[in-house]
């Protein structure tokens, strides 16, 4: 194999190397740190990330060393790099550092503890909900772009919508619909295996004849469901569904997942349509392969990079809809510590300790910020017209 380029130079032939090709993480981290912004938002991710592990192991436990819980009512309302009065406390209330980094709230609760352990939750909840999201979206964005134009009868569509009504209203607690709506569907189950032998000469006129609607595409039932969920406020209708259910950290991140896959199952639709009339996609078809191992093995890693950016960006939404629900009183219970609860704690002190409301406020807008720049930076180096250009 000739990895040499010949120039000829005269009547003389001269080989000169060739200038190896850049590999894909390479060219990734070429195009990546020709932009600040997002290199800044990289390390404040990481710094994050690092803090918020941290602090699991540091305000976990029986005896944490951190204790985000611990109240000194002798204390409270301390401004930030405040010692303690030591006169006052007994041994176990005095914080680790041997000082208050960031003041004490109302209770005398020690913030930078707090700080330590909402960073942890709001990491939790951002990536599991966007996990949440992101797989909702794939498989739905998947089934709309590559079944597209498969048809689905509407009977067929409106007892799954009832069998999965009833199962989740049973999930939820209502059992007196939620039982209704599955009896409906087994009876329907019972008539439909009864009447399969009927001709089709005998068969009575439907409501699906009289409005001539028989069947709808994939790709349309899907769509229109985004655009129905599209016209929902997101943020109220989390808030609606968490006031109904239990309070729980789980809750929140099921609940901000459900709400949210809507934008990548755009992005995954719009690279299927694009990917399936590829060459390959063809070819994998002719040998035999089953759609399944198409969609999995060989189109989504190709329509990944949306995703990634969608991930990145939607990471930053979820951890600014867990604040507000939690500075409402919706979000994750005590005596668990939030950003969100933090900064409702100190809304009714701003004036006699503002650093209650500025230091989570601060932190919350440098974080989703961080999100933001480095998911800008990532949609910048995975646009295939920026990577020709270099």
């Amino acid at each position: 194999m000739n990895l040499n380029e010949t120039t000829v130079v005269g009547d003389f032939h001269v080989e000169k190397p060739l200038t190896p090709k850049r590999t894909r993480m390479e060219e990734f981290w070429l195009l990546f740190g020709q932009n600040r912004l997002a290199i800044m938002g990289l390390f404040i991710f990481i710094l994050f990330f690092c803090c918020a592990i941290t602090g699991l192991f540091l305000t976990s436990g029986s005896k944490p060393v951190f204790d985000p819980s611990l109240v000194r009512l002798e204390e409270k309302l301390r401004p930030p790099f405040s010692k303690p009065n030591f006169d006052l406390l007994e041994p176990s209330q005095v914080p680790t550092l041997g000082f208050y980094l960031m003041g004490t709230d109302d209770l005398g609760r020690d913030v930078f503890s707090r700080m330590l352990q909402g960073a942890w939750v709001s990491l939790t909840v951002g990536f599991v909900a966007v996990g949440i999201s992101v797989l909702i979206g794939i498989f739905l964005g998947g089934i709309a772009g590559y079944f597209g134009q498969h048809y689905i009868k509407i009977d067929q569509i409106l007892w799954t919508l009832f069998l999965v009504s009833g199962t989740g209203l049973v999930f939820l607690g209502v059992t007196r619909l939620g039982t209704a709506l599955l009896l409906l569907c087994l009876a329907y189950i019972v008539y439909a295996v009864l009447t399969r032998h009927r001709s089709r000469e005998k068969a009575t006129p439907t409501w699906r004849s009289v409005f001539h609607i028989n069947a709808v595409s994939v790709d349309t039932l899907i769509m229109r469901i985004v655009d129905i969920m599209l016209c929902f406020p997101s943020f109220f209708l989390i808030l609606t569904v968490v006031a109904i259910l239990p309070a729980s950290i789980y809750n929140i991140m099921i609940v901000i997942g459900l709400t949210s896959w809507m934008g990548t199952t755009r992005f995954v639709r719009a690279e299927f349509l694009s990917l399936r009339e590829q060459d390959f996609v063809a070819a994998a078809k002719a040998l035999g392969i089953g759609n399944l191992r198409i969609i999995f093995r060989h189109m989504m890693p190709n329509a990944v990079a949306p995703v990634l950016v969608s991930a990145t960006i939607g990471i930053a939404s979820a951890i600014l809809t867990e604040a507000g629900l939690s500075f409402l009183g919706f979000g994750v219970p005590p005596p668990h510590a939030t950003w969100g609860n933090i900064l409702s704690d100190g809304k009714n002190f701003i004036f006699d300790a503002p650093w209650l409301t500025f230091i989570p406020g601060i932190t919350i807008l440098i974080v989703v910020l961080s999100f933001n720049l480095f998911g800008e930076g990532l949609r910048d180096v995975l646009n295939p017209k920026l990577r020709e250009r270099h």
